[in-house]
C-alpha cells in the first residue's frame, strides 16, 4: 500500500511548489503560449514555438488542451492561433473586480470628444502600464490600446503619470525594477532623464509621451487618486504629432486633468485628489 502510494504520489525530495516539479512546469509553459497569443494578432503553431524557442510538439498539446477549454483557437484558413472567448471571460472578471472602468467609460467617451483623439485607462501591472479601457477617435490615423495591452512605465504618458505620483518609497523601488529599453530617439532611457521627467510631471500635474514610445505619437496622461489618495490609475489622450501639436499640449492636458479629477472624486467622495505642486 504504502509503496502504491508512493508511486503515486509527489517525488521524494520535492517540494510542493518546486519548479521542476511537471505539473508546474506544464502550467508556467501554457502560461506563456497565452501571453504570446495575447500580444500576437494571430500566430501559427511555427511561429509560437520559434518565439518561445519550444519544441512545436510541446506546443501543440499545450494548444490542444487550452482550445479544449476554449482559451485559444485556431484560424481553420490561415491555421494561426488566437485567444479564445474564454480568456476574455477570464480577462473580464479581473475588470469587474474594481467599478472604476464602467465610471470611466462616459468620462472616456466625452474627453474623446472634447479633444478629437482616442482616451485610454490603464493601471500599474509590474513593470508596465495595463490599459482597461479606451474610447476612439473617428479619426482615420489614431493610437490603437486595446484592453489588455501593456505598455513599458518610461515611455508611455499613463505610466509616467503613475510613476510621478507615486509614493517616494514604492518610486524607489519601481525605478530599479525598470529596464530602461529605447524605442525611439526620445525614450528617456537613463534613471537621472527619467527622474527630472518625473519632477515635472508632479509640477505641471500632467505626463507627455512625446513619440518616446513611437515617432510621430504623443500622448497626455493625469493620475487617477484612490481613497488613500494614492495613483490608482491613468487617463491619457493619444494621437498623431500633426493634430497633437504644441499648440495643442496646454488644452488637452487641460482636459485630461479634469477628466482624471472627476474619476478620482468618484472614487474618493469624501477626499479631493492632491494638487499639482506649483
Amino acid at each position: 500500500m504504502s509503496q502504491e502510494l508512493r508511486k503515486r504520489g509527489r517525488p521524494r525530495g520535492r517540494a510542493a511548489g518546486d519548479a521542476d516539479q511537471g505539473g508546474v512546469r506544464a502550467l508556467d509553459r501554457a502560461l506563456d503560449v497565452l501571453d504570446a497569443l495575447a500580444a500576437g494578432a494571430g500566430l501559427t503553431l511555427t511561429q509560437l514555438a520559434q518565439r518561445l524557442e519550444l519544441a512545436p510538439s510541446t506546443v501543440h498539446r499545450v494548444l490542444v488542451t487550452l482550445a479544449a477549454r476554449g482559451v485559444a483557437e485556431q484560424d481553420a484558413q490561415s491555421q494561426a492561433w488566437h485567444v479564445g472567448p474564454t480568456a476574455f471571460r477570464h480577462g473580464s472578471a479581473f475588470i469587474r473586480r474594481s467599478g472604476l472602468v464602467e465610471r470611466a467609460r462616459p468620462v472616456l467617451r466625452r474627453l474623446m470628444e472634447a479633444t478629437g483623439e482616442t482616451a485610454n485607462l490603464g493601471i500599474l501591472n509590474g513593470d508596465a502600464v495595463l490599459f482597461l479601457s479606451q474610447a476612439e477617435t473617428h479619426e482615420t490615423i489614431r493610437a490603437f490600446f486595446p484592453p489588455g495591452t501593456r505598455s513599458p512605465l518610461h515611455a508611455s504618458g499613463i505610466g509616467k503619470a503613475l510613476l510621478a505620483f507615486a509614493r517616494p518609497q514604492d518610486l524607489r523601488g519601481l525605478i530599479r525594477g525598470l529596464q530602461l529599453d529605447s524605442f525611439t530617439p526620445m525614450t528617456l532611457t537613463t534613471p537621472e532623464d527619467l527622474v527630472a521627467d518625473l519632477t515635472r510631471i508632479r509640477v505641471q500635474g500632467y505626463a507627455l509621451d512625446n513619440e518616446e514610445r513611437t515617432l510621430g505619437m504623443r500622448c497626455i496622461a493625469a493620475p487617477i487618486f484612490d481613497l488613500a489618495g494614492e495613483a490608482a490609475a491613468g487617463i491619457s489622450v493619444s494621437g498623431p504629432l500633426h493634430r497633437m501639436g504644441d499648440d495643442r499640449i496646454a488644452a488637452i492636458a487641460q482636459a485630461v486633468i479634469a477628466a482624471g479629477r472627476e474619476l478620482s472624486l468618484g472614487m474618493t467622495p469624501d477626499l479631493a485628489p492632491p494638487s499639482p505642486v506649483r
